[in-house]
């Protein structure tokens, strides 16, 4: 069994196939969660996801509270709770009935009105009309979390390969796959696990899945390390900034789209919003109009039409299997993903419907319904 790409989806994937008793061999063209999983948010959150979304990202959220017991280390997991803030009364509508989609399964949401925001939260703007707090929620050490899921998975005796890239992939007559790499090195796997993040499309494309894939380079920033008083992770119903503070004291935040290179490859961050961004932030939180900032940087993610995941088994092409597509929601849901796959993988279902991820859901409408999308 193979996995094409070593970011937290292709780690926690072999993962939990190891701790079933069965070994995947994990490809990875760069380092191990050199990609997004590396330089992502490191938010850990249920709050606003999209209801198809939410059953796999609470399933995700009960494992990341096991992350010692399953893998040896906690990734510095802190669970301080998410807050997000509307704007206007139409943002804090939207607000009002998603706590409502999230009651139901669950979840625990509290709303604020802008007095109770301001009194609990008196360094945040005035120019606010409410929030809803999900408790629970929280963030990650993205540098951490996939090689320590790689660790546990090799010391299982998974294996992994980082710096191989694979250039073709055929289906052979008589079941399984071949893989070639750059150096012309050849594998085969009877079953093949596509998570290669924004460059999986055109793979899956090959074999009949037909996804819209567009990457983007969301952007990041973080300062110097200050007294911790940024108690809950922080989001605009707006989209325009997110931000923590660190277990360091850093604040970490993130908002805007780098800039890709032609060849897809690499990104930097963009001028523009290195400048935009930050006046953000210092307006969310007037306090930190003088803290320095001492690093952007920026990572390629893939984004489908509708903003939800590629999970499952392609149609036609059995034992080929899909997780990407994550459209920045992978490394919260990155250990869920990875156990339902393997649940799926070795007993033909999972805890978690994944019929909302169909492979197959972009295709012509007659396919699409063809394979149940």
């Amino acid at each position: 069994m193979c996995i094409i790409g070593g970011g937290i989806v292709g780690a926690a994937t072999a993962f939990f196939l190891a701790q079933r008793g069965c070994l995947a061999t994990v490809l990875e063209r760069d380092t191990l969660g050199s990609r997004a999983s590396g330089v992502n948010f490191g938010g850990v959150r249920r709050h606003g996801r999209d209801p198809v979304e939410l059953p796999l990202a609470i399933r995700s959220r009960n494992i990341w509270t096991r992350l010692s017991e399953l893998i040896g280390h906690d990734c510095d997991f802190e669970t301080p709770g998410h807050l997000k803030i509307a704007r206007t009364e139409a943002e804090l509508a939207t607000l009002e009935t998603w706590a409502v989609v999230g009651r139901a399964h669950g979840v625990s949401v509290e709303m604020l009105d802008r007095a109770t925001l301001k009194n609990t939260y008196p360094w945040l703007t005035a120019d606010t009309a409410g929030a809803s707090f999900c408790a629970g929620d929280g963030f990650a050490n993205p540098r951490l979390v996939t090689p320590t899921f790689a660790r546990a998975a090799r010391l299982m005796g998974a294996t992994f390969r980082e710096n191989f890239a694979v250039t073709d992939v055929v289906e052979l007559a008589g079941g399984g796959f071949a893989l070639t790499g750059t150096d012309g090195e050849s594998l085969e796997a009877d079953i093949l696990i596509i998570a290669a993040g924004a460059w999986a499309a055109p793979l899956a494309a090959r074999f009949g899945a037909l996804v819209p894939m567009v990457t983007r380079a969301p952007q990041m920033f973080v300062t110097e390390p200050m007294p911790r008083f940024v108690a809950p992770v922080l989001g605009m119903v707006s989209g325009g900034i997110y931000l923590r503070q660190s277990v360091r004291g850093n604040i970490i935040f993130g908002g805007g789209q780098g800039d890709i290179a032609p060849d897809g490859l690499r990104s930097r961050p963009s001028e523009t919003t290195l400048d935009d961004v930050p006046k953000l932030m210092r307006r969310l939180i007037p306090s930190l109009a003088h803290t320095p900032l001492i690093r952007s940087w920026t990572g390629i993610e893939g984004n489908t039409p509708d903003g939800l995941p590629v999970i499952g088994e392609l149609a036609r092409h059995s034992g080929f299997f899909c997780a990407f597509g994550f459209s920045g929601h992978g490394f919260a849901m990155g250990p869920g993903v990875g156990e339902a796959l393997a649940d799926q993988i070795l007993t033909g279902r999972s805890a978690v419907d994944l019929t909302p991820f169909c492979p197959h859901r972009f295709d012509a409408p007659a396919v699409a319904s063809a394979m149940n999308c």
